[in-house]
């Protein structure tokens, strides 16, 4: 290994990380506001991210009896984005543009402080990569993480920003599903 590896895992885990950040707000906001603007009742979204939840511990628990680390998958934190989403639903008393708007907005923002706080409870992925197989460079090729603007780059806040704009079209887009779902069902 050498110092361009550990540039280039760093770059592809920020990466990474910011497109499991969005693609994980994605289907909560698009799922959640179907289901809540279909069945019109404000905890339809919580319960919606409850049973995702579960089929994603599922999915771990089969990866790890298959001999994989039990750090091997993280399990996206959907629950408190979805209570926003509720919370926004209720609190404008059913408002569905509202839904979009602020629900949209808090769910994107929270996503991803959610999934980093999540992602701190695990090993270091930089930390195994390097342990398995030990590394033997001489000292003066050890590659030194640069700590000035270390933050700079933030993927928590790229993950938010891009979340905050995109959940509210694809919240939109969960609103719009439901609307074409009743003409289906009035087709019939």
């Amino acid at each position: 290994r050498n110092a361009g590896d550990y540039i280039f895992y760093t770059d592809w885990m920020w990466t990474s990380y910011v497109i499991f950040t969005l693609s994980q707000s994605l289907m909560l906001s698009v799922g959640a506001a179907y289901y809540l603007t279909f069945t019109g009742v404000p905890g339809t979204a919580t319960y919606y991210a409850l049973i995702m939840t579960v089929y994603t511990w599922i999915a771990k628990g089969a990866w790890f009896s298959l001999g994989y680390p039990y750090s091997f998958i993280v399990v996206p934190v959907w629950i408190p984005s979805a209570l926003l989403m509720d919370l926004a639903y209720w609190a404008t008393k059913r408002n569905k543009h509202m839904l979009i708007l602020v629900g949209g907005v808090l769910c994107g923002m929270s996503m991803s402080m959610f999934n980093m706080v999540n992602l701190l409870t695990i090993d270091d992925p930089l930390e195994t990569a390097f342990k398995y197989p030990r590394t033997t460079l001489p000292p003066y090729m050890t590659p030194i993480e640069p700590q000035v603007g270390k933050f700079y780059d933030s993927p928590v806040a790229l993950g938010a920003g891009a979340g905050a704009v995109l959940t509210v079209t694809m919240t939109a887009l969960g609103c719009k599903l439901t609307t074409w779902t009743y003409r289906w069902m009035a087709a019939l």
